[in-house]
């Protein structure tokens, strides 16, 4: 590879990985791509109130565990006086209290905290191999047959199959052979029971998913059952009250198949309630936890990883790429003179404690009186060194005496005068004078305005609060920067600033 295709692969494949990353984290690990953005967060409580009887008793609760689209980030047990254990499977998890002996009524809580997760989750483990079909006795074995023989006619795959199957049950006007089945169905889940059994029918594998909807508020949720039927790669999801395929966006999946949520050994189960209530979080906050839960590598390449001391340090570090971006366009592609290739850039940085306008009155008011003592210090024919060294005490102290005197009359903007780079101010000073000198006064102080130019369109870009935002959460889009300072290194036509130069010259070419 030439190196003049070098620096076009380079640029392409920093932006790219910069992109990648940038993707990964908004994408899988729910980073909010803009600031100041919010996401839902639902504190789910099962509430178990159980009476003695008499002996030991022993309460279970299934747990929610692996539900697609949400995760648990947080659960408390609160059970005063009885030991907790914890059975942990893949797709079932389970919490069991015990207690020797319970004099009294009882209420057992477990609360937990859930949040989205964009992750795929699988509903169960792949089937072990097909249903056998339901002994049935007759007329119902014989009615079986037929629904399944005109299904199958009517259907492509098994999604089309499942769906037909549910489009039946759910008709206004169910057909004979349906109707015979429904006149034994009194619930939702014994006709999600229903569905499953005709699916066996045609060796169909098919699994009961249970979970609440995830609301606002919600005192005491209803159980919701889906039907899960497997395609041979994967489990698809059915409402098997209205036929519609897919999983509801709020729907937390708590346990599956035909087990209870709860059972009380050695007591009466009085009563059983779960509640859910939403609330608004920093959607950051949530990203943040999200990658705690999963060890994301990639999730951590961010400046919140740091000590909270060295964070604010590298939220203004790592906007300094973008001013510098800015500095490559304005001089390469405009042709705006400066002092200094980077200077304007830690002016800018000044500036975003100073703002923009004061800042600019006290770099004005620094270099002018500067300027002065530096025209004075040419007549001592001093050397270069000692030179610079007298202009940048001189400029420490003109700072200090600025401060000095905004304090006494009362105002904090030359307090923060502090701020700006005395060696940088320094060397604009001892530039500008030199170029007085040998370019004259016009050339020194339309490149002391182009520095003061730069500065400010750097400052008002580095000011932009998504740009901080990135550079914080996002550290990688400084590798789209690069990746675009690379490619904008290469240019060498005209600059804007150049146009009217060289058409004054085309003007005095005399036609032909």
């Amino acid at each position: 590879m030439t190196r003049n295709r070098q620096w076009v692969v380079l640029s392409l494949l920093l932006i790219l990985l910069g992109g990648l990353l940038f993707a990964y984290k908004v994408v899988r690990l729910g980073f909010p791509p803009m600031p100041h953005s919010t996401s839902e967060q639902w504190i789910v409580q099962a509430r178990l109130e159980i009476h003695p009887l008499e002996g030991a008793v022993r309460a279970s609760l299934v747990l929610p565990s692996r539900s697609p689209g949400f995760m648990i980030s947080n659960e408390n047990f609160i059970s005063r006086g009885f030991g907790l254990t914890m059975e942990e499977e893949l797709f079932r998890r389970q919490a069991d209290w015990a207690i020797r002996r319970l004099r009294e009524p009882k209420i057992l809580y477990y609360r937990a905290t859930v949040i989205r997760d964009t992750a795929d989750r699988r509903l169960a483990n792949a089937p072990e191999g097909f249903p056998p079909i339901p002994v049935l006795e007759e007329p119902w074995a014989t009615t079986l047959k037929d629904i399944v023989e005109e299904v199958r006619a009517e259907s492509a795959d098994i999604e089309s199959f499942a769906a037909e199957v549910l489009d039946r049950l759910n008709a206004p006007a169910p057909g004979e052979n349906i109707r015979l089945f429904l006149s034994e169905v009194d619930s939702p889940t014994e006709r999600a029971e229903l569905a499953q059994k005709l699916l066996a029918g045609a060796h169909i594998p098919t699994l009961l998913v249970h979970g609440v909807m995830l609301g606002n508020d919600v005192q005491n949720a209803a159980f919701k059952t889906l039907l899960a039927v497997h395609n041979g790669e994967d489990w698809l999801l059915f409402d098997p009250q209205t036929g519609q395929p897919g999983k509801p966006d709020n729907f937390l999946l708590w346990f599956r198949g035909d087990e209870q949520l709860a059972t009380v050994r050695g007591a009466r189960l009085e009563d059983i309630q779960v509640s859910v209530k939403q609330r608004l979080e920093s959607a950051l906050d949530l990203a943040t936890q999200r990658t705690e839960l999963k060890d994301s590598l990639i999730g951590r390449i961010s400046v919140l990883e740091l000590p909270v001391q060295t964070q604010s340090v590298y939220e203004v570090l790592l906007l300094v790429p973008f001013g510098i971006l800015v500095i490559v366009i304005l001089r390469n592609f405009i042709g705006v003179s400066s002092f200094g290739t980077f200077a304007p850039v830690l002016i800018a940085l000044a500036f975003r404690e100073t703002e923009l306008v004061k800042g600019i009155l006290l770099f004005i008011m620094i270099v002018s009186m500067g300027l002065l003592f530096r025209f004075y210090l040419e007549r001592l024919r001093l050397l270069l060194v000692p030179r610079l060294a007298a202009v940048v005490t001189i400029v420490v102290l003109l700072m200090t005496a600025i401060s000095i005197v905004s304090d006494q009359i009362g105002t904090d903007t030359g307090l923060s005068v502090s701020l700006f780079p005395m060696v940088i101010i320094s060397m604009v000073i001892e530039r500008m004078s030199v170029v007085w000198e040998e370019r004259g006064g016009a050339k020194a102080i339309r490149e002391g305005l182009g520095s003061l130019a730069i500065a400010s369109l750097a400052y008002l870009v580095m000011s932009l609060d998504v740009l901080a935002y990135w550079a914080t959460v996002f550290p990688e889009v400084n590798l789209i920067v690069l990746g675009l300072i690379i490619a904008l290194g290469r240019y060498t036509g005209f600059r804007l600033s150049e146009i009217s130069r060289f058409r004054q010259l085309a003007a005095e070419v005399p036609k032909p």
